[in-house]
């Protein structure tokens, strides 16, 4: 991982959620705040924003960086996790040192589990985190079993794909649509998809 990588993937990032805005804008409207996308695509703006600056730096503190700007960038609860996510993973790419496959689901997986934490949450609570639990713990496996960076990056699709579908059937324990209780079910969580399309675009050009 190096910062062209990372500007790269910004950038996929923003394109992807500006091209579903109608998908995440419905979702949020139905079990949301109704301010998802816009803090999403307000988040992803203003990490695009900073290529140039973020081109000189090394990965670690480019994405410490980008954890730092998220933070004041983005409102509600999504600013402080999306923000301990990559402040997680900088610390990992610090201490290791390395650019192996295994640092980086290392680094994956630090980053979300600092959002469980931070978020006092988990998997089955029709979260982000029913998307980004599964996608580290399959990233984490497969890093350890030697697999091709073309096996991982499909994998990670499918498992981010799948736990994002997942979120339809459960019922919300947190955040707004926790108040909605049976009422949520049949609808996907906006952050699950949310999480779901930018695995799926960095997947793409990584």
């Amino acid at each position: 991982m190096n910062a062209s990588l990372i500007v790269a993937a910004a950038i996929a990032i923003q394109d992807t959620i500006l091209k579903h805005e109608a998908d995440l804008e419905s979702l949020d409207r139905a079990i949301g705040d109704g301010d998802h996308y816009i803090n999403m695509k307000r988040g992803a703006g203003a990490i695009v924003d900073m290529q140039q600056e973020l081109s000189t730096l090394s990965a670690d503190a480019a994405l410490n960086k980008i954890g730092m700007k998220l933070l004041s960038t983005i409102g509600g609860a999504s600013g402080p996790l999306l923000a301990s996510f990559f402040m997680g993973m900088a610390k990992v790419l610090k201490e290791k040192g390395d650019a192996s496959i295994d640092t980086y689901a290392q680094a994956f997986a630090t980053g979300v589990d600092t959002i469980r934490q931070r978020g006092k949450a988990d998997i089955g609570e029709k979260t982000m985190l029913d998307v980004l639990i599964p996608v580290a713990a399959k990233f984490t496996a497969m890093a350890t079993q030697n697999a091709s960076s073309e096996e991982i990056r499909a994998a990670l699709i499918t498992t981010a794909q799948q736990g994002m579908l997942a979120t339809k059937d459960l019922i919300a324990t947190k955040g707004r649509a926790a108040g909605l209780g049976e009422r949520a079910i049949g609808h996907i969580d906006p952050g699950a998809k949310s999480c779901q399309l930018m695995i799926e675009a960095v997947c793409k050009i990584a």
